[in-house]
Formats: C-alpha cells, sequence, structure tokens
C-alpha cells in the first residue's frame, strides 16, 4: 500500500468524511448532535473532530439499501 492509500484505520476530517459518504459537512455536525442520518461513529482530538474509514465503510455497508421499500 502507497501512502496515498489510507488504512481503515486512517482518520479523516469532516469534510473528507462528508464527501466519502455523499453528504455536506453541515449534515455530519447536525449528526453529531442530534443523531439520525449520517450519525457516524467519530473521534474527538482535543477540538478536532475525525471519523475512522473503518467506520464510515461500516456506515455505508449497514446503511445501503436495494429498494424503496427497505425504508
Amino acid at each position: 500500500m502507497d501512502d496515498s492509500t489510507p488504512s481503515r484505520d486512517h482518520l479523516v476530517d469532516t469534510n473528507e468524511a462528508a464527501r466519502r459518504m455523499g453528504l455536506k459537512p453541515n449534515t455530519l455536525a447536525k449528526a453529531r448532535v442530534y443523531g439520525g442520518a449520517g450519525s457516524c461513529p467519530w473521534v474527538r482530538l482535543g477540538r478536532a473532530v475525525r471519523y475512522r474509514v473503518a467506520d464510515i465503510e461500516r456506515y455505508l455497508a449497514a446503511n445501503g439499501k436495494t429498494s424503496t421499500a427497505d425504508y
């Protein structure tokens, strides 16, 4: 694996997490406060908020839908 490929334990900021999830950064910020859509586990490091790549992948896998009947 080269340095440009993040490991699954790699931490990304809110903007990168939102990009990977197809959401706006503000949606993740609200989800941290209220829960709900986009509520993915996150880590606080001082004042910085970070998301683990593995948690993002797990969230996306768990919330995938194949039909509108899944809602």
